[in-house]
């Protein structure tokens, strides 16, 4: 069973998982009963690697829509309109600059299942995430990390 736990999504995440569960409940599962039919064609199921593969791909399939079904029946979606955009919250687009290297970053704050370092996507609830939600430009934030503690200081906040 999976764990009811509610996570935070900006609109356009939440949009995303729509989307994918639509598409596997749709598309995703038509595709895989087709493959199984054709593989059910090609005789003695017991040695049918095609059979099992594609048995095993809707298993992981429906594994998938039970937990996107499950996040979102637990989501939380963050509504822009009723935020305060001079504040770091979901959906804010911040530019720091670590205190210790000089180094200025830019980040967008997003729920824990929307994060993704490699395109700046911040999750809220990480430790350099929850140290800035609150805060707002000029503010300097500290948080831990395995080579100790980082400072950063917002030069701006700013939503799409």
């Amino acid at each position: 069973m999976i764990e009811k736990k509610q996570q935070t999504f900006s609109q356009e995440g939440y949009d995303k998982i729509v989307e994918e569960l639509n598409y596997l409940k749709t598309t995703r599962r038509q595709e895989i009963l087709n493959d199984i039919a054709t593989a059910r064609g090609f005789g003695d199921l017991s040695e049918n690697a095609e059979y099992d593969e594609a048995r095993t791909e809707q298993a992981k399939v429906e594994a998938r829509i039970i937990e996107l079904e499950a996040i979102i029946e637990n989501a939380i979606i963050v509504d822009s309109s009723k935020i305060d955009e001079t504040v770091v919250n979901i959906g804010s687009i911040v530019t720091v600059v670590d205190i210790d290297n000089g180094i200025e970053s830019t980040y967008t704050i997003v729920g824990s299942n929307e994060a993704n370092a490699k395109l700046g996507k911040i999750s809220d609830v990480s430790p350099k995430g929850q140290a800035l939600v609150g805060n707002k430009a000029g503010s300097v934030v500290e948080f831990d990390t395995p080579k100790g503690v980082r400072k950063l200081q917002i030069v701006s906040v700013s939503r799409n």
